[in-house]
């Protein structure tokens, strides 16, 4: 069992930065392959938003999120981070962080086993 609690979240004005931080306890945080992070809106699907492997070697953005957020992730500190700026009204959702044993060719939420919280991100325009 791994545990997953994020923070950092709040509301910012459209163009404002937050960083989002995933503490893990429990199994050994370097054991999961794979680090994420997934947002959903009121009334939408979760969707992907960024993912990180092991070494932080292999990283990959969402579409939308790319060239505005970065994923790292410190193993020492058992932390994986989500640094965004740029922020839009649109990236306004619950933000989650979520591990998984496997580097998979679509990120989906079912690939992740484990999932904090969420943490609110409300983007005011």
């Amino acid at each position: 069992q791994v545990q997953l609690v994020e923070s950092g979240g709040g509301s910012v004005q459209a163009g404002g930065s937050l960083r989002l931080s995933c503490g893990a306890s429990g199994r050994t945080f370097s054991n999961y392959a794979v680090m994420g992070w997934f947002r959903q809106a009121p009334g939408k699907e979760r969707e992907f938003v960024a993912r990180i492997n092991r070494s932080g070697g292999s990283i990959q953005y969402a579409d939308s999120v790319k060239g505005r957020f970065t994923i790292s992730r410190d193993n020492a500190k058992n932390t994986v981070y989500l640094q965004m700026n740029s922020l839009k009204p649109e990236d306004t959702a619950v933000y989650y962080c979520a591990a998984s044993r496997l580097w998979v060719g679509v990120p989906v939420p079912g690939d992740f086993g484990y999932w904090g919280q969420g943490t609110q991100v409300t983007v005011s325009s």
